[in-house]
C-alpha cells in the first residue's frame, strides 16, 4: 500500500527538522571559532601594545629580509639579462651599444 499524503509530509518534516538540527550543529561550531578566532587577535593586538620593543625587533627583522631580498633579487636579475644581452654581441647596431654597456660595467668592477 502506497504511503500516503499525511505520511509522506511527516517524513519530509523529519528529514527537514534532522537537516535543520545538523545547520545548528554547525552554527554552534562557527560560533565557537569566531569567538576562538576573535581572542587570538585580541591577544595579539593587547601584545603589540604591551612590548613595543617586542614589535620594533620583529618589524626590523623582517625589514632586513626584505632588503636582503630585494639586492639579491636584482643581482639575480642584473646577472641574468647581462648574460641574455651578452647573445646579442653579433647584431651590428644592437652589438656595439651593448659592448659599451658591458665595457661600462667592467671598468667600475672592482
Amino acid at each position: 500500500m502506497p504511503p500516503s499524503p499525511t505520511d509522506r509530509l511527516l517524513a519530509k518534516i523529519d528529514e527537514l527538522l534532522a537537516e535543520l538540527q545538523e545547520v545548528r550543529k554547525l552554527n554552534e561550531r562557527m560560533d565557537k571559532i569566531a569567538l576562538f578566532l576573535e581572542d587570538i587577535r585580541l591577544a595579539d593586538v593587547i601584545q603589540n601594545y604591551t612590548a613595543p620593543s617586542k614589535l620594533l625587533w620583529i618589524n626590523f627583522l623582517a625589514g632586513l629580509a626584505r632588503g636582503l631580498g630585494l639586492t639579491i633579487g636584482t643581482a639575480i636579475v642584473l646577472a641574468l639579462l647581462g648574460s641574455f644581452l651578452s647573445q646579442f654581441l653579433s647584431v651590428p647596431i644592437i652589438g656595439d651599444y651593448i659592448r659599451q654597456l658591458i665595457d661600462y660595467v667592467q671598468a667600475y668592477r672592482p
